[in-house]
């Protein structure tokens, strides 16, 4: 085996107990509040994240396939202008095909790279790692953990003489609320060097009822991959969620501007979550809220970007399915 193919560095795993206490006390907060909730980063167990990769290849879901066009046309501009690279960081790697479809565009190029890839699920890092087996001259590197921790891990080890890149694809960052994302974009920022540069994958604004389609799709796989963050925790955590009994709703919030995914109980219920200790009551029509979606205007991702200290760089269109592809770089003070 050649140092061009050298295997990915094993996982840095979490220890199984923790990240089990962690599910189980974030299940016993959230299922509490009001309106009950649940945090959308546990969609993410092995089926979701099969499930997942099915809604990207559904033509009402068309996020994935318009930034893999702006990537495959734009791709070589984007490396061009980040040069001399030595890192490539993906936060939520997914599939790993559009990091494929990037790192394509340095055909012909004889400098290594290194290439960490951050993500909570490892069934996706495992996807990821298979996508990039079979190209020359990359060194990948594998992080079950979450953005933060996994940033954290990766800025001890940067190349002070090159730049680095860290991709946060798929519109990952409408996951999170104004406030949350301001500050995601600062807790990147804080773990870079002048020079770096971020590129954000972001879904734009478009007719509502395009993006309920996108999120309530008539084959049903979003409502599947909705319900099964129930299945996960009755199985994970002792829990009696009567899954058939909870529908999946998708809305179109137009004042904060995001889609909201909902699971609404429809008959009385009472449930029991061992791990979590707690038991509530629930009625018909009561919803659990596990995800948000934010959708973005190309003047609020300026505004987004420059409030947490990024320089813009450069920014391509998708416009027949309204998708914005933003290169930024951390501004010197």
């Amino acid at each position: 085996m050649t140092a061009s193919h050298r295997p990915p560095v094993p996982v840095v795993d979490e220890k199984e107990r923790t990240a089990a206490t962690k599910f189980a006390a974030d299940v016993q907060y959230y299922l509490t509040q009001s309106p009950r909730q649940l945090p959308s980063r546990y969609l993410y167990d092995a089926l979701g994240s099969a499930l997942f990769e099915a809604i990207c290849l559904l033509p009402w879901y068309r996020v994935t396939r318009a930034e893999e066009r702006l990537l495959a046309a734009h791709g070589r501009d984007v490396l061009r202008r980040v040069a001399p690279l030595s890192t490539i960081v993906e936060l939520g790697s997914g599939s790993g095909e559009k990091l494929r479809t990037l790192i394509a565009a340095r055909a012909g190029e004889a400098v290594p790279l290194d290439v960490h890839l951050v993500d909570v699920s490892p069934s996706a890092l495992a996807a990821s790692a298979r996508a990039l087996q079979s190209i020359d001259r990359l060194h990948v590197t594998l992080h079950r953990a979450s953005y933060e921790e996994g940033l954290s891990e990766i800025g001890e080890r940067l190349d002070a003489e090159a730049r680095a890149l860290v991709l946060f694809l798929g519109s990952n960052i409408g996951n999170y609320d104004p406030p949350g994302a301001s500050a995601l974009l600062r807790g990147i920022g804080s773990q870079l060097r002048p020079g770096d540069a971020l590129l954000l994958g972001i879904d734009l604004v478009k007719a509502p009822r395009e993006l309920l389609l996108a999120y309530d799709d008539p084959l049903g796989v979003t409502a599947a991959f909705n319900r099964n963050l129930l299945v996960r925790i009755n199985r994970e955590l002792g829990g009696d969620f009567a899954v058939d009994q909870f529908a999946h709703q998708a809305v179109w919030n137009g004042d904060e501007s995001r889609i909201e995914m909902h699971l609404v109980c429809q008959s009385p219920q009472r449930i029991h979550v061992e791990a979590a200790g707690i038991t509530f009551a629930m009625q018909p029509g009561e919803r659990i809220w596990t995800e948000s979606s934010y959708k973005y205007r190309s003047e609020d991702i300026t505004t987004l970007i420059e409030n947490a200290g990024f320089r813009p760089i450069a920014q391509w269109l998708d416009c027949a399915d309204q998708f914005a592809l933003t290169l930024v770089e951390i501004a010197a003070s």
